[in-house]
């Protein structure tokens, strides 16, 4: 019986955070599509991996044999996958990204990566809001900067901590303000990020602050969508502070939102991938 990567990725996920709703998170998928997928794999191994319990799940014996194989298998197949990958271009980095970085992050970082290794060359590649991973979980990027959070799959290190502000267009009547509680926002009609962007789109509608669901007037993939949809009154959305410069236009006001969290803007990195590339390239990047 053959099974699907993805298949073992969600049975390793399950696994290690031992409910569904944790797995699904880290997986950036919905519980019901783990959970039924987890039993379409059981249903062809002809056993169970899990025994379901009110407080989550724990492996079975079969299930326990099956999980360092799984993990054994996926690693195998990321470095194989990554080797393979950079045969085809020996010596490109690709950096993912899913806004423009600024913050004076990426050209000195770029250029400290040339000074170390010169035969390289370094390819940056906008990924839109459906991969919060900005490339990393398919292997189209190398490294990349992500705003967090991000999947645990992935090995991170923070570079700066912003304050969250809101994006509104001019003619809101919110807009004169200096400072905008959380509080008279909570009812205002959202652009949200798509459904495929999970705890990352929850985090941008500040779920965690609010009392009940978000109004969500529209999705977006992208930054300059989200900002076109905000502008044309469509509906409001939350940005880092540094980005409420980078992505200035006519008819749109941005606002500070002081009682929410910060934004961290991170570089990720696939945990298993050691390439000295990978390494010059994280030890370039200097917040």
């Amino acid at each position: 019986m053959d099974a699907h990567l993805r298949e073992l990725r969600y049975f390793v996920a399950a696994a290690e955070e031992s409910t569904v709703t944790a797995a699904a998170a880290r997986l950036f998928v919905s519980q019901p599509a783990l959970s039924k997928q987890l039993r379409a794999l059981e249903r062809r191994l002809g056993f169970d991996l899990f025994d379901r319990r009110p407080r989550g799940l724990t492996l079975t014996s079969q299930g326990s044999v099956l999980l360092p194989v799984a993990r054994e298998v996926l690693a195998a197949w990321d470095r194989g996958y990554a080797e393979a990958r950079a045969a085809a271009h020996p010596h490109q980095l690709v950096v993912g990204m899913q806004t423009a970085v600024g913050r004076d992050l990426q050209r000195p970082a770029v250029e400290r990566f040339r000074a170390t290794l010169p035969g390289w060359t370094v390819s940056l590649r906008l990924v839109g809001w459906d991969d919060p991973t900005a490339g990393l979980a398919d292997g189209t990027s190398d490294v990349a900067f992500v705003w967090l959070p991000i999947s645990t799959d992935f090995a991170t290190r923070v570079l700066i901590s912003e304050p969250r502000w809101v994006a509104l267009p001019a003619q809101h009547p919110l807009a004169d303000r200096a400072e905008i509680p959380f509080e008279l926002l909570l009812d205002e009609p959202f652009v949200a990020l798509p459904a495929a962007a999970g705890p990352l789109r929850d985090f941008w509608l500040a779920v965690d602050a609010r009392p009940g669901p978000p109004v969500v007037a529209a999705e977006a993939t992208a930054a300059d969508e989200v900002l076109e949809l905000v502008t044309a009154g469509v509906g409001i959305a939350l940005l880092a502070e540094g980005n409420t410069g980078l992505y200035q236009r006519p008819g749109l006001v941005c606002r500070p939102v002081p009682d929410l969290p910060p934004a961290e803007l991170a570089v990720a990195w696939r945990r298993i991938d050691n390439r000295d590339a990978v390494r010059a390239f994280l030890d370039s990047v200097q917040p």
